[in-house]
Parts: structure tokens; C-alpha cells; sequence
């Protein structure tokens, strides 16, 4: 302490010297993410006149008065601003300054280490979503390529983390929870997710032991902020799969701010490259905005507003796949008539009000609604043929089809539509002190659904129905129902963190409590949770953390739905308890900074709803009958393997499994097997995924940026039976993207007259290869039913539903 304030004086001294009149400015210096930074400098160039923010990011300057003076503020990885202003003596004014971090690449890692080590959120950088080769278009995509973290479907926006699956993650924009879609059935049918990425500010995503302040999920929370903008400015991209328009801008006192989003996206062009040949239409179209406005240096209102328009329209004509095995090749035709119409409407809207009554505190008020229009009505009709294939090599007709084994039709009918409204009024508040920071909120919830299913499916094999009876004709499957769901849920939180300082060694604890109660089954449950970090006085910068706690998940909607559409409303809560252990490690190689991370987690699970996946749909067994876990290792290690361009690779083993309590089954021979534990649809033991980017050398305008994915094969089970430990695997996923980018002008450079791209802040060009190694990627089945059959050879036939194949992609950004 008396070195620093001896420091302090010696600073001053020069200042008292001057004996002249002063004034005062004062204010808070935040990023983009309204996250105050510390420690930034401000300073008048020249002179002695200087000090820098404190954790809250405030300040106060004396300055000259009587003069016109320049005051700069500046942080590493923060692009500088320079403000100029005369005071008059003894005036004392307020400047909150919002700093916006650079696009130089060489600063990339440093502003990645920058987020808090000590818990088990990670912050995702925002640049890597610039020059990334996506099919989707949506943010999620990124997260497929870290640790714990599953995407086998590049048209979803849709994963699973360590083990759950897609309706078990949180997702969160501006302290809004987001909802997603309830019927999509195919990710053909999804559009883009709820997040824009134009608008994005900061982006952080935890696969596990995370806070109270966040959710009732089981398995991971995304967080997402979008930016507050300082200053006009806008962006621009366009591609074959359609393109994005957002602008930005503020009031010149800067009370006033705006930034809105526009996406028009198609995937007509990649839908083209399935084996399901036919006319696709699917349109996707969104706007959103943010708007906020600064009441007074204390009160500040804000609207975050989106609307999504997805249409999918599409009239199938025929299908030809090959599948089977080497020894028995099977070829599948099917010939189309009729069409499916699709409609997913989506509405949100969210009003914040926020009140600071010192600097240390702030306090929210949010009130939101979500509303959701969708509709499902398909007629499709296919008649088939499965042959048998000529394997014998080198034989004239090899690959051609010497024996039909099964002929039939299939008929698809789906009438269904869904209306869902939820309300939502929350309260969050913070407020730090000293080594404290406290966070607290409460929710209450309102949900109305309407619900109508009717779909039915008939097979006509050889002129005979499946099932077949002899008689009558009976339908393979068939749903019909009718529901409306009312209810109210209201949860609230409490959690402090706290960091001590012990014998150089510092010790941070995050600890908290939720506590949730939905009056439709009258369940009340409480969930501790609480990470521990130590970061030691070593010569290695490394950080250990371990975190613990309850997750439960009341079901929504689709929990409670059985396979037939009724519901059962006495669902319970599933549950996850959570123990992760890990540690993070910052190092140099090749003078170049490395981070490595590890965790080693463990979930218990219990009061599990049993589910079947297909695609994208998940079918829940509506009753909570099973208990299980996922155990697992994620590594990953990130930095400068190319200097100045950051780049990761990440590996997860992974192992999950349930047992349906009290379940059995009887064998041919009538004695009575208990299947006990078996995987879970998300049980994908294996996967590795890699961000990496690179310049030409002597050129970084020219730059690669390649995106890997391997997934071992995921369970999957025939539809129709009642069991769900009867499993068979689907194939490895194997993804390649490719992206080769030129930037046309880099931002701050500066262009001759008459150059086009003059008037840009920055702008590129990138050619894209998607599924760069043309890998026939499994994301389904579609059993195919035969009532004879020839000798040895089955009644039923999987065959595979394959993803997008090879397709190239130009894409024009321009930001201004």
C-alpha cells in the first residue's frame, strides 16, 4: 500500500506545481457488452494529467480548465478514443466512455484471455464468426467445434452438450430466455436460430456446473449480449444461400441508441444435393432490434424486439439410395406425388427498465412475451421398390438390380398445429463491495398452448397393409389429439461470489441457491449450486476450479405428450447433479500464447423422461421412469498455432446411459430379460472438433479459415416399439468446411480516389466449400416395411437419410 501511494503523490506533484485553475470529469468506461473494463487508462497526451478506472470501470480526472484539452482513453485489445472538450474552472462534468475492441489480429488472444478464469463460462471470441464457412448461418455453429459440445445436423442450430439433448440448453439474449420452434420435425424445415450474429457483442457458453443466476436446463447455458453501438455504422453480406442488412447508431449526446437486424436466408441450394430429388421452397426471413434510451445518468429503458417469417414448401418426385452391405447391396426408388406446406411463426418482445442507485448497484425490471404460430400440413404419397444389386465384380451388370425384394406404397398425412404464448416478468439486481458481488432475481412465468396433432401413416406392401390382419385395414401409425395447457411458473435466486487473497494464493468462490415451483404439478424444488477456483502463487499461470450442484428441469410442453398426444400433467422435474473438475493453463511456445483447458465431469441423473430421437424431433415417453449418467473428459487448446491468427482444437470422450426402472421383456424362448442400462440416443463416445485459421505468408489479406467435425455414430432405434434398449448405430459424422477470404480493404486503411471500396470501413470476399470431402452424413432412417420377403432377408429395411453433400458458396461482407 505505501508504495502505491507514494506513487500516487509523485503523479500529483507535478499538477499541484502548475498551481492553475482545474475542473473535474468523471464517468465509467465499458465495452460494447456493458461490462466495465479495468484497469483503462485515461489520460491528456503531454501532459501529467492521468488515472485509470477502478474494477467498476469508474474514473475521475482532474484536468486543465481554460483550455482545450484531448482526453484518451485506451485499453489493451480496446480500439482508442480520443475526446475532445473545454471545461471552464472549477465545472465538473460526466463522460461514459464505450470502448470497442479491435479486429487486429496479433490481439486476439490477448482479448480471449481476457474473461473470467475462474468459472466455467467460456468467452467465445466474436470475430471468429466473420470469415467462418457456415452452412446454417446461425451462431451455434461455432459451438460445435468445442469441448462436450454435439452438432451432427449442419442445417439445425440445434445440440447436445455432455450427453443431453437440444430442449435441455438455455439460451439466453440480453437477459431474455429464448424459445425455440415445438414441431419441427427435419431440419430442413428449421430456419435460422433466434440470434443474429451482425448484432452480437459478446458470447458465453458453459457446458456445465454453472451459476444459479441462470435457469432450470440440465445441461448448458449460452449467453449472448448484443452491442450497444457509440456511433453511426452498419454491415452487409451476400451469398448464394441469401444474405443480412444491420445498422446502427447513436444520438449525439449518445443518450439515444439503435441497432437493428434484417436476414433473408435459403436453403434451396443445399437441399438440391439430397438423394429426395423435387422442388424445394424454404424461406426464412427475420428482423430484430434493439433500442435503448438513457433516461438520466441513473434510469435507462431498453426494447429488444424480433419477428421470424419461416416457410418450407416442398414437392418430392422421386428417391433413389443404395445402402445395405457389401455382401447384400439393396437399392431403394421411391416415386412422389402430393407436397408438404410448413409455416413457423415466431414473436418476441422485451421491455427492460434499469436503475443504478450508486455505481456499485444495478437493478432490472423485465417484462417479455414470446408468441409462436406454427403449422404442419404434408400429403405425400411413394411408391417403392427395394432391389437387390449386382456385387460381382467385374460382372457386366455390376450395380445394376438383378432381383426385386419388396414393392410397395407409403402415405404420409399430417394435419397439425400449434399456438403458444408465454409471459414473463422478471426482476435481476447486482451490487459489488470491496471483494463481493451479489446477485439476486426473481420470475414469474405465464404459458398458454394450443395444441392439434392428427397424423397417420399407411403402408401397402405387395397389396397387403401394414400391420396386416386379414381383414381390415389397419394404419401403421396414427396420432390424433386435441390440448390446451394453462399454467404458471415462478422461480427465484441468490448468489454471492467472493475472492480472498491468502498467502499469495487466491481463492474464488461462487455460491448460490434456486428455488422453483409450477403450479401445474405443485412441485417445489430447491438447487444449491457453487464453484470453487484457486489460482496459485506459481511460476505457470494456471487456474483449478471445481463446481457442483442440482439442475432440475420441469417439462414444458413436449415432455408431457405422450406418443399418441395425450398429455400427462403430472410430469415431474427431471434432475442432474453436477460435479466438474478442471483447470486451465496459460503458456508460450514458439514465442506465441497457448491457453489449455480440461475438465472431467460426472452427471447423476434421475426422474429421466426416456425419448426417442429422429432428426431433429424428439418423442418423449411423457412418464419420468428412468434414471441414469454421462461421464465424461473435454480438452482443449487455443492459440497462435499460426502467428497472429488464433485458432483451437478441441476432444471430448463422452459415455451415457439410463435404465427404464422395472422394465423387461421376454425372449424367443420365453424367459425374461431385464435390459438394465443402455446408451441414450445422445451417447457419441468420441469427438473432435477444430477451428483453425491461416494467411497467406507475406499476405494476411488472404486468409483460410477450416472447420472439422468428428462425432462417433450416434444410437438410434426402430419407431413403432415400445422398447427403447433395442439400438443400432448410425455411421461416424465427418464434416469438412473450407473458406478462402480476401480482404478488398482492411478498416483504417485508406484507398485512392475513385477506388469502389473507399467509402467501406472494411470489406472481403470468401469462397466456401461445404462438406469439403463430400462424406455421405447419416442424420436418420426411414424403415421401409415388406410383409413376405425372399429367404433370409428381413421384412423391414433402415434406410438412410443422408445430410447436405458437396456444394460451393461465394459470400460478399462490407461493413460501413
Amino acid at each position: 500500500m505505501k508504495p502505491r501511494l507514494f506513487y500516487i503523490l509523485f503523479l500529483l506533484l507535478p499538477a499541484l506545481a502548475q498551481a492553475q485553475e482545474t475542473a473535474h470529469v468523471y464517468g465509467k468506461v465499458t465495452g460494447t457488452d456493458q461490462a466495465p473494463i479495468f484497469p483503462a487508462n485515461i489520460a491528456i497526451p503531454g501532459t501529467s494529467y492521468g488515472t485509470v478506472t477502478d474494477e467498476n470501470g469508474n474514473f475521475e480526472l482532474e484536468v486543465p480548465a481554460g483550455e482545450d484539452i484531448v482526453i484518451v482513453f485506451s485499453f489493451i485489445g480496446y480500439r482508442q478514443i480520443r475526446v475532445s472538450r473545454k471545461l471552464s474552472a472549477n465545472q465538473r462534468i460526466e463522460i461514459n466512455q464505450i470502448l470497442e475492441q479491435t479486429s487486429l489480429n496479433l490481439d486476439e488472444v490477448t482479448v480471449m484471455e481476457q474473461y473470467d478464469r475462474t468459472t466455467t463460462i467460456t468467452r467465445i471470441d466474436i470475430k471468429t464468426l466473420d470469415m467462418l464457412p457456415n452452412v446454417s448461418g446461425n451462431i451455434e455453429s461455432i459451438l460445435a467445434t468445442l469441448p462436450g459440445v454435439s452438432s451432427q445436423n449442419e442445417l439445425s442450430s440445434q445440440y447436445s452438450v455432455r450427453g443431453g439433448n437440444y430442449d435441455e440448453n438455455l439460451v439466453y439474449v440480453n437477459d431474455i430466455e429464448i424459445h425455440r420452434p415445438f414441431l419441427i420435425r427435419s431440419s430442413q424445415q428449421e430456419g435460422m436460430s433466434f440470434v443474429n450474429p451482425d448484432l452480437v457483442s459478446s458470447i458465453e457458453f458453459s457446458a456445465g456446473g454453472f451459476e444459479s443466476s441462470y435457469g432450470d436446463k440440465m445441461s448448458s447455458v449460452l449467453d449472448i449480449n448484443y452491442r450497444r453501438p457509440y456511433e453511426f455504422g452498419g454491415s452487409a453480406s451476400l451469398s448464394l444461400l441469401g444474405g443480412s442488412l444491420h445498422l446502427e447508431g447513436a444520438s449525439k449526446n449518445r443518450k439515444f441508441t439503435h441497432i437493428s437486424g434484417l436476414r433473408y436466408r435459403t436453403t434451396k441450394y443445399l437441399l438440391a444435393t439430397l438423394e429426395t430429388k423435387g422442388e424445394y421452397n424454404p424461406d426464412f426471413l427475420d428482423f430484430q432490434t434493439l433500442l435503448l434510451y438513457r433516461l438520466n445518468p441513473k434510469w435507462e429503458l431498453s426494447f429488444l424486439g424480433n419477428i421470424a417469417f419461416n416457410r418450407f414448401h416442398f414437392v418430392p418426385e422421386t428417391r433413389s439410395t443404395d445402402f445395405g452391405t457389401y455382401r447384400n447391396p439393396l437399392n431403394l426408388v421411391i416415386y412422389y406425388e402430393g407436397q408438404e406446406k410448413d409455416k413457423f411463426d415466431a414473436y418476441t418482445g422485451a421491455l427492460t427498465l434499469q436503475y443504478r442507485p450508486t455505481d456499485n448497484m444495478t437493478l432490472k425490471l423485465i417484462s417479455s412475451a414470446f408468441a409462436s404460430d406454427e403449422q404442419e400440413n404434408y400429403d405425400i404419397l411413394g411408391e417403392y421398390l427395394i432391389n437387390e444389386l449386382d456385387n460381382r465384380i467385374g460382372s457386366e451388370t455390376y450395380g445394376d438390380s438383378i432381383l426385386n425384394i419388396g414393392v410397395g406404397a407409403m402415405q404420409d398425412h399430417g394435419r397439425s398445429d400449434l399456438n403458444a404464448f408465454v409471459y414473463t416478468l422478471s426482476h435481476l439486481g447486482t451490487n459489488s463491495s470491496g471483494n463481493n458481488t451479489l446477485k439476486w432475481g426473481a420470475m414469474w412465468r405465464h404459458e398458454r398452448i394450443f395444441d392439434r396433432i392428427s397424423e397417420w401413416e399407411v403402408i401397402d406392401s405387395t397389396g397387403y397393409f401394414v400391420p396386416y390382419d386379414g381383414e381390415e385395414i389397419i394404419l401403421f401409425d396414427a396420432t390424433k389429439s386435441k390440448n390446451q395447457l394453462f399454467s404458471n411458473r415462478m422461480n427465484a435466486f441468490i448468489q454471492n461470489t467472493y475472492m480472498i487473497e491468502k498467502d499469495s494464493v487466491r481463492y474464488f468462490l461462487n455460491a448460490g441457491i434456486r428455488g422453483s415451483y409450477w403450479d401445474m404439478n405443485r412441485e417445489f424444488f430447491i438447487s444449491p449450486r457453487a464453484t470453487l477456483s484457486i489460482e496459485p502463487n506459481w511460476k505457470s499461470d494456471v487456474v483449478f476450479r471445481i463446481a457442483a450442484g442440482y439442475y432440475y428441469q420441469p417439462p414444458f410442453y413436449k415432455e408431457l405428450r405422450y406418443p399418441d398426444g395425450s398429455l400427462n400433467k403430472s410430469v415431474k422435474a427431471q434432475r442432474s447433479i453436477h460435479f466438474v473438475i478442471g483447470g486451465d493453463l496459460v503458456f508460450s511456445a514458439w514465442d506465441r500464447p497457448f491457453k489449455f483447458t480440461t475438465e472431467i465431469y460426472y452427471k447423476k441423473l434421475d426422474n429421466l423422461i426416456p425419448y426417442k430421437l429422429d432428426n431433429v424431433r424428439i418423442e418423449y415417453a411423457a412418464e419420468n421412469i428412468a434414471k441414469g449418467y454421462a461421464v465424461g473428459l473435454d480438452m482443449k487448446i487455443f492459440g497462435e498455432f499460426v502467428p497472429g491468427a488464433a485458432s483451437w482444437i478441441s476432444f471430448s470422450l463422452m459415455k451415457t446411459e439410463e435404465d427404464i426402472i422395472g422394465d423387461y421383456y421376454f425372449d424367443d424362448e420365453g424367459y425374461t430379460i431385464r435390459p438394465g442400462y443402455y446408451p441414450r440416443p445422445t451417447d457419441q463416445r468420441v469427438m473432435v472438433g477444430i477451428y483453425f485459421r491461416d494467411y497467406f505468408p507475406g499476405n494476411p489479406d488472404y486468409k483460410v479459415h477450416l472447420n472439422l467435425i468428428y462425432g462417433t455414430g450416434l444410437p438410434f432405434s426402430p419407431p413403432g416399439i415400445e422398447r427403447y434398449d433395442l439400438i443400432f448405430r448410425m455411421p461416424a459424422y465427418k464434416r469438412v468446411d473450407i473458406g478462402f477470404s480476401k480482404v478488398l480493404k482492411r478498416e483504417y486503411s485508406t484507398l485512392k480516389e475513385g477506388n469502389p471500396f473507399r467509402r467501406f470501413k472494411s470489406i472481403w470476399i470468401s469462397a466456401e466449400i461445404f462438406n469439403l470431402l463430400d462424406v455421405k452424413n447419416t442424420v436418420s432412417y426411414r424403415w421401409i416395411k415388406t410383409v413376405s420377403s425372399q429367404s433370409g432377408v428381413p421384412g423391414a429395411f433402415a434406410v438412410p437419410n443422408y445430410l447436405t453433400g458437396r456444394r460451393f458458396n461465394l459470400k460478399l461482407t462490407a461493413n460501413f
